[in-house]
């Protein structure tokens, strides 16, 4: 039975907290953090069976606490993952893991340095049909890749944007890119391999007083010579499936949300149903949350045999580095070349 403390108690804690009553046979909440009065009374009013406090340094010196689930806003995750290495706390952290690349490094690098294991929630590599197209892919099924596009088209309300910061480099880091097409972005280069280069051209619309990105498209070029785009953006009314589209040797595969469509060249055809509502709409959190308990579920046996889980931090740099180059290839107006590996 593992100890967890659950840091940051906002509106993404709600499928985290469903999939840790899920795995109430391997895992206990020991103690639930925020620097909120409001918010700690609020969490503690809907949930009196669980332990609020205030007190995070409690929690860090707390040898029976073993692991840490951080839900902060993004330019926080660096200090709280420092400090849980430095305690020898095991980690799993709300994406993204900073708001940089040069961040995440430093982040991926404390907790690799304190030998703890640090998991990302990019829960999307989770679903069934990623976890059904990754495989198939593995053995070559569908032959090499040759053109790839992701396409999330969302929406965000204003009130979405009422929130004090949300939205702002001061508190999010990064708008559309970071903000909500992460998980996205992550699951399409777990299934396409690695991005050589990408040109892009990123913008805020008039639609919501931000400093942040909520349009952005680019041209990819993958390290294995295929060429793809990139379209994400927050102000496509009423918001849409998120969509990955992998054109290969033998077939196409078209992932819609949870949804899985194959179109083999010898004329077959594999539908596969989803799960109704993604979080692309007015209600972000409008998704199951299975997804989030497989993914802790891999965090638990990889801090049971000291394997790396799935969505370690060092396998998030790399969605990392394609936001941060992105975004750089729209300021400087040139294709970005990315680093190998």
């Amino acid at each position: 039975m593992h100890r967890i403390a659950i840091v940051g108690l906002g509106m993404a804690h709600a499928p985290h907290l469903a999939s840790l009553r899920d795995l109430a046979d391997r895992v206990d909440i020991a103690a639930c953090y925020a620097p909120s009065a409001g918010r700690r009374a609020a969490f503690a009013a809907a949930n009196p069976d669980l332990p609020v406090t205030g007190d995070l340094d409690a929690i860090l010196s707390d040898p029976t606490i073993g692991l840490m689930l951080l839900l902060t806003p993004p330019r926080t995750h660096l200090d709280l993952v420092e400090r849980c290495a430095a305690a020898g706390k095991h980690v799993l952290l709300e994406k993204p893991v900073e708001v940089d690349l040069a961040r995440s490094v430093r982040a991926v690098a404390a907790m690799e340095a304190a030998d703890r294991r640090f998991a990302i929630m990019l829960q999307h590599r989770f679903r069934p049909t990623s976890l059904k197209v990754a495989q198939m892919l593995e053995t070559g099924a569908f032959g090499a890749l040759i053109s790839a596009s992701a396409s999330i088209r969302w929406w965000r309300p204003p009130d979405y944007y009422a929130q004090p910061g949300r939205g702002t480099r001061a508190r999010d880091g990064g708008g559309v890119l970071l903000t909500q097409a992460i998980h996205t972005l992550d699951l399409f280069l777990s299934l396409t391999g690695p991005v050589a280069r990408v040109a892009a051209i990123t913008g805020t619309s008039p639609l919501r007083a931000i400093d942040t990105e909520d349009i952005a498209a680019a041209a990819v070029q993958f390290a294995n010579g295929a060429i793809g785009t990139i379209d994400a953006t927050t102000v496509a009314y009423p918001g849409f499936p998120e969509r990955i589209d992998l054109a290969c040797e033998t077939a196409t595969v078209v992932i819609a949300a949870d949804a899985l469509d194959i179109y083999w060249k010898d004329g077959r055809h594999i539908h596969v149903d989803g799960a109704q509502g993604g979080g692309g709409g007015a209600d972000p959190m409008a998704f199951s949350h299975a997804a989030h308990r497989a993914l802790i579920a891999d965090f638990l046996d990889a801090v049971e045999t000291g394997r790396a889980p799935q969505a370690s931090g060092r396998s998030a740099l790399a969605v990392q580095a394609l936001i941060d180059a992105i975004l750089a290839s729209s300021v400087e107006g040139r294709p970005i070349a990315l680093a190998p590996g």
